[in-house]
């Protein structure tokens, strides 16, 4: 939870530019009965204007963010980034535990073949561009 809050902290987070939005605890809907709820997604302020919406759509989504958990591994590793893919969401961040401290793996979408390429694995801080910088301590401990 921790690495979630870190994301999603006004300051010291994810801070994308105007038009787009982080968000958390919403589901993106992929199709009949296909619900997934990453931990972290950032999306379109256009999709934040429905206030009875529960879901997203993968359009309106720039990136998700899974955080691994012992009782979510084969989903946030396997299926979920397959779903993604398919679904056309051109980022996904998979965050998982080096001991005590987050690793990150961040992907970025091939569309010739609807599947992730993996572009880089950041230990300490998170240097990407998903469309815009994104630069992250990821020191958990200095929080």
């Amino acid at each position: 939870m921790l690495v979630v809050n870190l994301l999603t902290d006004s300051q010291a987070g994810i801070r994308p530019p105007a038009g787009l939005t982080v968000v958390r605890e919403m589901t993106v809907k992929l199709g009949l009965r296909q619900r997934p709820e990453p931990d972290v997604m950032v999306v379109a302020d256009d999709a934040l204007d429905d206030l009875d919406r529960t879901y997203y759509l993968p359009e309106d989504v720039r990136l998700v963010v899974e955080v691994v958990s012992p009782d979510s591994e084969d989903r946030d590793r396997f299926t979920k980034p397959i779903k993604y893919a398919e679904a056309g969401i051109r980022f996904l961040w998979r965050v998982e535990r080096d001991g005590r401290r987050p690793v990150v793996y961040t992907y970025e979408l091939d569309p010739s073949i609807r599947a992730y390429v993996p572009t880089g694995v950041h230990h300490g801080r998170l240097r990407t561009d998903i469309g815009f910088d994104v630069d992250l301590g990821l020191d958990l401990g200095r929080r």
